[in-house]
């Protein structure tokens, strides 16, 4: 029991009349071990007789228990009336397309009907969704196995990440599972025959990703074929003849190289060279087994998509002159088109290719937002994708390429709202500290909403992420009904803008992006539409650390700040984070191990500055967080509060890097608007 999570004071040693100790160390921990089990459930009687007693004031109005799975400090009621105001939408659904099946025209989707994400399958355009998963956590889908006779799909529990991968039977509906049910286990994929499958996994020692060949009939079987030396090794796809094994070794975002492994003797060929800030990743074999198609940055600073020889390694970039990175592809089976996405500041854009011609293919016009998920069918010309747009949830559609014909598979609903009324996204420009130009993406308010708007500034994680315009859901709440702006921007580190841009922040240069804030800060107020004395900050992750840094760099010009999964320490960050992510963090964010790197994170993290914090904050943790361990937000709370300044706190306990259970989401989200309403409109 940790003093934080009772606001209880520490017990200290028990003393005697004349003062001395009394040694009570066996005591004290099993009077430890009773509260562990003693005090959840005294604060959930206590919520329950709070609001049974609330309920009988003459002329109080109802308000929601803190669900047992929540820890919610300082954060006042939640009238049942703001949760009905908010659910129409909290009622959004959304779709995204997992697999084509290999011989009929249906495909397998991912879609929520109850608190996560299940498996469903849908068997034409616009049909029902058939539910196939039940489970408490959500569950992410795979591929299906060539003959169709079953798919692979994994799933973790309360948001820990420890995902495991079992096989779903299409005629009986039973999922097997495929592998130890403790260890991390990711990528899962078919051989062409569909007789092994391949995977990467930290059963060996927890920390490094392993690869394992297997067959779904004997899991235990699973041979290891890499004995990998870091967490970012995966498969990536068997060649025709099964004889070999494309296998991507990622150092950092910008760098990964390419071997191949010989399944019957695990001899490795390296492919390509390990080359600082050059990366190969996406690795598909064409039908002959002579190609290779990938995506990579080599002489390049933009991720182009290219084809390499097999027997010389050549590479080839298959489109010239792309000043945009690619961000995914698909080849058909028969290898005569590749699908593939550009992303163009931001928004994506479809493309497909004939690979014989190296010629682009028309096209309909699609929506301006984020598009992913690409499969190509086995017959070769209907394409599958998921799209989002900033007035329809993430839907899966259809184009069939020999006829340039749309289809939309799945309608998700939008709780009832007129989505044709939303907001649509600017895009913006600001110049930072040093003239870089830093882009992002505005959302403005009805115009019923007069003079000046307060701003909330939603800074993306990663750092090798980007913010693209796509549906909001619930933040459409705020622009619609609060009447708020919201700036997405898109600072330096960001993926999207080449890797020169990627690395602007990396090491040393970690407070570069910070202070691209601090120029968005700047520009605010040459917008009249902006309120610049009304701004709040907000992020998860890698966005988390972020608000906490720009509330200690710019505490006087905001006003308040809602911090997800944030990191407040980034020693304790580094040490604690999971280990088989742990040396990918240090090639990012620098080596804490290096007593000089030392001093210098400890110098830029918030725990350090954390006095110049004088505005509420609102910080969200959940207990299961791999990534960001939830002691993050917990510590940056206790630090806050001993200045006297405003801290919400909410920690979930059956969630991890951020909140998945749509009853957790909805709570969140409903504390987050009565913090806005205090500390930003007020």
């Amino acid at each position: 029991m940790h003093p934080a999570d009772t606001h209880l004071p520490i017990i200290g040693p028990l003393r005697h009349a004349a003062g001395s100790e009394i040694i009570v160390e066996g005591a004290v921990a099993q009077l430890v071990r009773i509260g562990d089990r003693i005090v959840p459930m005294l604060r959930r009687l206590a919520q329950i007789l709070l609001f049974g007693y609330a309920c009988l004031l003459p002329g109080a109005e109802p308000t929601l228990p803190v669900p047992a799975n929540l820890t919610a400090e300082e954060i006042p009621a939640i009238p049942a009336s703001l949760m009905e105001e908010l659910a129409p939408y909290t009622e959004f659904r959304t779709a995204t397309l997992i697999d084509w099946h290999p011989t009929r025209r249906e495909m397998l989707i991912s879609t929520r009907f109850g608190q996560a994400p299940q498996i469903h399958r849908v068997t034409q355009p616009g049909g029902a969704r058939t539910q196939l998963t039940f489970y408490a956590d959500r569950v992410q889908g795979l591929r299906y196995r060539p003959d169709g006779g079953s798919f692979l799909f994994s799933k973790d529990i309360g948001g820990g990440e420890w995902y495991q991968i079992y096989n779903y039977d299409a005629r009986t509906g039973h999922a097997a599972l495929l592998t130890d049910g403790k260890s991390r286990n990711m990528g899962a994929l078919w051989s062409r025959d569909g007789a092994h499958f391949a995977y990467a996994s930290t059963r060996r020692n927890g920390r490094d990703m392993d690869i394992y060949i297997g067959v779904p009939e004997h899991p235990e079987e699973a041979r290891r074929v890499v004995e990998a030396d870091s967490g970012g090794w995966e498969a990536e796809d068997f060649s025709p003849d099964g004889k070999s094994l494309a296998v991507i070794r990622a150092v950092s975002a910008y760098e990964a190289a390419l071997l191949l492994v010989d399944t019957t003797s695990d001899r490795q060929t390296a492919l390509t060279p390990r080359q600082p800030g050059v990366s190969y990743r996406q690795a598909r074999f064409a039908p002959d087994g002579k190609t290779i198609y990938l995506i990579t940055n080599q002489d390049s600073d933009f991720e182009q998509l290219a084809a390499m020889d097999v027997s010389t390694h050549r590479v080839t970039i298959l489109r010239p002159g792309l000043k945009w990175d690619v961000t995914s592809f698909d080849l058909t089976r028969d290898g005569r088109r590749i699908a593939y996405i550009v992303n163009e500041n931001g928004s994506d854009t479809l493309h497909v290719m004939d690979t014989a011609a190296r010629k682009e293919m028309p096209l309909p016009k699609l929506p301006y937002g984020s598009i992913g998920d690409v499969r190509w069918h086995a017959n070769g010309h209907d394409l599958g994708f998921t799209i989002a747009s900033a007035r329809t949830p993430s839907d899966v559609y259809s184009i069939d390429t020999a006829t340039a014909k749309l289809e939309r598979w799945t309608y998700s609903e939008t709780g009832g709202l007129d989505a044709s009324q939303f907001a649509e996204p600017e895009l913006i420009q600001w110049k930072s500290f040093d003239g870089l130009t830093i882009s992002g993406f505005l959302y403005r308010p009805p115009k019923r909403f007069e003079g000046p708007r307060p701003v909330i500034v939603n800074i993306h994680g990663g750092p090798e992420g980007q913010f693209q315009p796509g549906y909001l859901g619930v933040t459409n709440y705020l622009l619609s009904e609060l009447g708020t702006a919201v700036i997405f921007p898109n600072v330096r580190g960001s993926t999207g803008y080449g890797k020169t841009f990627l690395n602007l922040d990396n090491g040393r240069k970690r407070e570069d992006s910070v202070k691209d804030i601090g120029a968005l800060l700047d520009w605010i107020p040459t917008r009249p539409d902006l309120d610049a004395r009304r701004v709040m900050v907000t992020g998860g992750s890698y966005g988390g650390y972020m608000t906490l840094a720009s509330m200690t760099h710019f505490n006087d010009r905001l006003r308040c700040a809602v911090d997800v999964v944030g990191i407040s320490n980034w020693i304790t960050f580094l040490e604690h984070t999971e280990a088989y992510r742990r040396d990918l963090r240090r090639v990012e964010y620098g080596d804490e191990r290096d007593p000089e790197m030392h001093k210098f994170l400890e110098s830029i993290s918030p725990m350090a500055h954390v006095d110049n914090i004088t505005k509420p904050m609102f910080i969200v943790a959940g207990r299961n967080d791999p990534r960001v361990p939830y002691t993050e937000g917990q510590q940056m709370t206790a630090a806050i509060r001993a200045h006297d300044v405003p801290v919400w706190y909410l920690l979930a306990a059956d969630e991890g890097h951020g909140f998945a259970r749509k009853g957790n989401r909805d709570f969140q989200f409903a504390a987050t608007v009565m913090f806005i309403q205090k500390y930003l409109l007020e």
